[in-house]
């Protein structure tokens, strides 16, 4: 997760622009050689993310807890967090969007930093063992060989489990999970903490900042 060190509101919005940065700077040699390691998360924030169509294989859900950390009057602490990890295994991403607002920016006010990729279907985002750290979820959603009420810890299992492993040991292992074959989601919009993933294809990468907030900079 993202630290927040230094106390001015000047060195927070610069560490919102980082993961954006990164990314663009990065892009290159990942569409290149197919393959960008990725991580994307706000310190103290969330996100929203939108897409038009996500198809994926190998899908996982289970309850969990987000570690992040918070700049509560300038002291950095560690805020838990309950979240809904949605895993896969692979998955195709059109039309994706992302967007952090960040307040009281001197001057400006309120600026929205906005990530698009994957604009078509000949140009995707293709990601492999992805996390979505989520709080809340909309979609119209396909699930093929749904299992639910599955143990966390079984999502992963060989010729049982069709999910990838669980991320990290902030869950109950034991706890409730639902696994599917595949999942297909049309018109998604989500608020999210955090999103990881082992490689991160993205296709035709834009990133623009904004004065304001809302749905007219925001994705939704």
């Amino acid at each position: 997760m993202s630290q927040v060190r230094g106390g001015t509101r000047w060195k927070r919005f610069a560490l919102v622009m980082v993961p954006s940065v990164a990314a663009t700077a990065a892009v290159g040699v990942g569409l290149a050689q197919g393959a960008l390691a990725a991580s994307f998360s706000v310190s103290g924030q969330e996100f929203k993310v939108k897409a038009q169509h996500l198809e994926g294989t190998g899908f996982a859900q289970y309850g969990g807890v987000d570690m992040g950390y918070a700049n509560i009057k300038e002291g950095n602490q560690v805020v838990p967090r309950p979240v809904a990890i949605s895993a896969f295994k692979h998955a195709e991403i059109t039309k994706m969007c992302q967007s952090v607002v960040t307040p009281d920016v001197p001057i400006f006010g309120k600026v929205t930093m906005r990530l698009e990729a994957g604009p078509d279907a000949d140009h995707k985002v293709i990601a492999d063992n992805l996390y979505l750290d989520v709080t809340e979820l909309k979609a119209d959603a396909t699930f093929k060989n749904i299992d639910i009420g599955v143990a966390a810890k079984d999502t992963d299992k060989p010729g049982l489990g069709k999910g990838p492993a669980v991320k990290d040991t902030n869950i109950n292992q034991n706890g409730f999970a639902q696994q599917a074959e595949s999942a297909t989601l049309e018109n998604v919009e989500q608020k999210a903490w955090a999103t990881t993933a082992g490689t991160f294809k993205l296709s035709g990468l834009k990133m623009s900042l904004h004065k304001g907030d809302g749905p007219k900079v925001e994705c939704y």
